[in-house]
């Protein structure tokens, strides 16, 4: 199986469509948050709507997960918790979304949600009990902030992670969390794209502006994972020790071909420039 996995997207259209022309490669998409933007510009129900679209064209093209980031809260729940509502509208298209689990072949994923308070808290730490009761081997958590205390989470000042993660991988030991959130972690010094806490591996996209975005691969069966952004190409092997990553020197034709998707805008012809 193998996964294409982004991040804080944050309401980048041109992001948004390299990703719809990227998908057909992959088994599965993972959405680890912030696919909105509270500081756009552009009206947050348009950006609703807009985002919506794109991953009902998604889910055409293949499977997709998507949990939510603290810049996807659109309401406050019965106990005045800030929620993503719009977020488990997707359900109507097939997506995997907050509080869901989705197993495909041998490997089971747990869908987090981002939590704002103590009772979205206390479910989500239910929502993994249940799950850990019949866990397979291979148990993989999409959620939004990584862990605390971890190069995934490091800022260059402090750390941005969540405390409360590290206690429940403690616990649960899946085999790995998938995040995004803190941008700049795999760009700095003593930052990183991924960690290893225990026998869990965690990843953190990272963030850059422009096209394409700064995503991670996940080839499960391989036990390899890629890391791809500007002027950066890195991969670690799954099934050795915490090591740092080395170069890609040789990659596979499908991890290049993606490199090589044509930009909309500047593929139009030179009539349709206006």
């Amino acid at each position: 199986m193998r996964c294409l996995v982004v991040a804080d997207l944050h309401y980048s259209l041109p992001q948004f469509d390299w990703l719809l022309a990227a998908a057909p490669q992959f088994d599965l998409v993972i959405f680890a948050g912030d696919a909105l933007d509270i500081a756009s510009i552009v009206d947050f129900r348009a950006q609703i709507v807009v985002v919506k679209k794109y991953l009902a064209l998604l889910a055409s093209r293949t499977r997709v997960i998507l949990c939510s980031g603290n810049h996807d809260l659109d309401e406050r729940n019965p106990d005045g918790e800030k929620i993503a509502r719009w977020v488990g509208d997707v359900r109507e298209f097939g997506i995997a979304c907050d509080g869901d689990s989705l197993t495909i072949g041998d490997t089971l994923f747990t869908v987090c949600p981002w939590w704002d308070g103590p009772l979205v808290k206390q479910r989500l730490d239910a929502q993994l009990r249940d799950a850990a009761v019949n866990r397979p081997a291979k148990w993989i958590w999409v959620h939004h902030a990584p862990p605390a205390n971890s190069s995934t989470s490091w800022g260059g000042k402090r750390f941005f992670g969540d405390v409360e993660l590290v206690q429940w991988i403690e616990r649960h030991r899946p085999s790995m969390v998938i995040s995004g959130h803190v941008h700049q972690s795999p760009f700095i010094p003593d930052g990183s794209w991924f960690d290893r806490l225990g026998a869990t591996w965690v990843f953190n996209t990272g963030r850059m502006p422009g096209r394409p975005p700064t995503y991670i691969v996940l080839d499960i069966d391989e036990g390899t994972a890629f890391w791809l952004a500007p002027g950066a190409e890195q991969t670690i092997d799954l099934n050795g020790s915490l090591q740092p990553a080395a170069r890609i020197e040789n990659p596979p034709p499908w991890l290049t071909s993606l490199g090589l998707i044509a930009d909309p805008i500047l593929a139009r012809p030179a009539s349709a420039a206006g």
